[in-house]
């Protein structure tokens, strides 16, 4: 698809068409992503919404200044805290981002990115503002970029309270019962299984029907290895418009759900022993006026470095270089939390080291490239993310660590990942990624960093201090297994 169609997909929306378009409505919601990929939102009266649609209207900052509990943060960061009175920011509407809720009588939905009220600048810690910024700089060269995602998911059933048939919350049922007594949506290991979603099908194509509905289409729909695992592949887009959509397909899964006493679990390891939830990035650079995709050579060069890179441009070269380059120095930003680690383990198919190879499902980056694919569909595959990571930041990060391996002509620093080769271990790749949040985010937040050269200390400096609270948190916490352990023996 090139980005015209992507487009053209798109319903322009003007303010001079808001009271047309929004007749027959007496509300509209609107919703801004905070640094976790928490949507946060509002319902408000349409008449209001006309009034901010071009300026926008004032926020509360605290979504920058709690964690995903709505705790406030123990270090007081510089975009929210008590000194500035958790002031407001501006929330502007996007109006391409128009889309109605199916499961909400088709109530007006948009997006809002958020700025400072003083600079008039994307707030440094928004998601949608950074990957805007990163995207800037490949619109400035003359280029575009497309990105497509995958996500794995567990379900749950939540048990009745006993006494009637309505299932309780979630969070009300794990107050006073352990977390694995939640059944699964389905048991067993059912990879593709066609009759594993005949089990919960009204469930299993509400999702899919809901996605397209709520335009964040769903590409491919399918159960995994794995008990009540599903997995999704959105349909492939402009990358800005496919971080929205990977971020909304999450609120429809989790909205659709609810009417079938289901919880969807996009945790990246919820289960011991199984494999994790991951959440693939594909990206590709792009002509926007021809669409032609750029990462792709026009004929296999025969005297490449590696066989696997005999069908890459230039500059997917260089792409692949500074992704490979800084890539563990933006761990934080693609395994956001104390539990995204116990995913990036050796031998459960998920990428513990700085690879990459040709069709490679072990690697850190595969590419997906002639002779396997067509030319017009080379594209990078970055698998060290997981379902958990905020999509804005999975594709910043990408984006932002290629761009400056194009900008800097950088030269890919290891061979590929052998055939034979497994992610496990330390191989000759050298580089062994992160394997805690507090291990990532010292890299991450050290000076001189690639993630500081990429994305400037203001943003470095706030997310960083976020990722920081969530490991202080985990440092105080006293787990099951601890008490298990411990309780009768020390």
């Amino acid at each position: 698809m090139s980005p015209k169609e992507t487009e053209s997909k798109q319903e322009e929306v003007t303010v001079e068409r808001l009271s047309t378009l929004l007749a027959d409505d007496t509300a509209v919601k609107v919703a801004g992503v905070d640094v976790d990929g928490i949507l946060r939102g509002k319902l408000m009266s349409k008449q209001k919404f006309l009034s901010i649609a071009k300026d926008g209207f004032g926020f509360c900052s605290v979504i920058f200044g709690w964690d995903m509990h709505d705790q406030t943060y123990a270090q007081e960061l510089k975009v929210s805290n008590k000194e500035n009175g958790y002031r407001d920011i501006i929330a502007v509407p996007d109006l391409s981002s128009f889309r109605r809720i199916p499961w909400e009588n088709n109530v007006p939905f948009f997006l809002v990115s958020f700025f400072d009220p003083d600079t008039k600048e994307p707030v440094s810690a928004c998601p949608r503002g950074l990957l805007q910024t990163q995207l800037d700089k490949v619109h400035k060269a003359g280029y575009g970029a497309m990105a497509g995602a995958e996500y794995e998911f567990y379900q749950f059933k939540t048990p009745t309270d006993g006494a009637t048939s309505l299932a309780p919350s979630t969070a009300a049922y794990l107050r006073d019962n352990p977390p694995h007594s939640l059944p699964s949506l389905t048991e067993g290991m059912f990879g593709y299984s066609l009759t594993r979603t005949v089990h919960n099908k009204d469930y299993f194509y509400d999702i899919f029907n809901s996605c397209a509905d709520f335009k964040c289409n769903i590409e491919g729909w399918h159960t995994e290895s794995g008990p009540g695992v599903f997995e999704a592949a959105l349909e492939f887009g402009e990358i800005k418009q496919m971080a929205d959509r990977a971020s909304l397909f999450k609120y429809v899964v989790k909205s659709v759900a609810t009417k079938y006493g289901i919880t969807p679990c996009f945790m990246a390891k919820p289960k011991q022993g199984l494999p994790g939830n991951s959440g693939h990035m594909h990206i590709s650079i792009t002509d926007p006026k021809s669409g032609k995709n750029l990462l792709a050579r026009d004929t296999p060069d025969p005297h490449a470095r590696y066989p696997d890179i005999a069908g890459l441009s230039d500059l997917g070269r260089h792409f692949l270089a500074g992704l490979l380059d800084g890539l563990p120095d933006v761990m934080p930003m693609v395994a956001p939390t104390i539990n995204s680690y116990k995913r990036l383990v050796e031998n459960f198919w998920a990428p513990v080291t700085v690879s990459w190879g040709l069709e490679h499902r072990a690697a850190s980056i595969r590419i997906i490239a002639p002779p396997t694919s067509k030319p017009g569909a080379t594209r990078f595959e970055v698998r060290v993310a997981g379902a958990d990571a905020n999509p804005y930041f999975v594709l910043a990060a990408i984006l932002g660590l290629g761009w400056r391996g194009v900008e800097q002509k950088l030269e890919i620093p290891c061979p590929p990942l052998g055939k034979g080769e497994e992610v496990g271990g330390q191989t000759d790749m050298g580089v062994r990624l992160s394997k805690t949040l507090r291990e990532a985010n010292d890299r991450f937040t050290r000076h001189g960093s690639v993630a500081r050269q990429v994305f400037g200390d203001e943003f470095v400096d706030h997310y960083g201090g976020t990722r920081d609270n969530e490991v202080r948190l985990w440092d105080e916490a006293v787990t099951d297994w601890e008490m298990r352990r411990y309780i009768e023996t020390v």
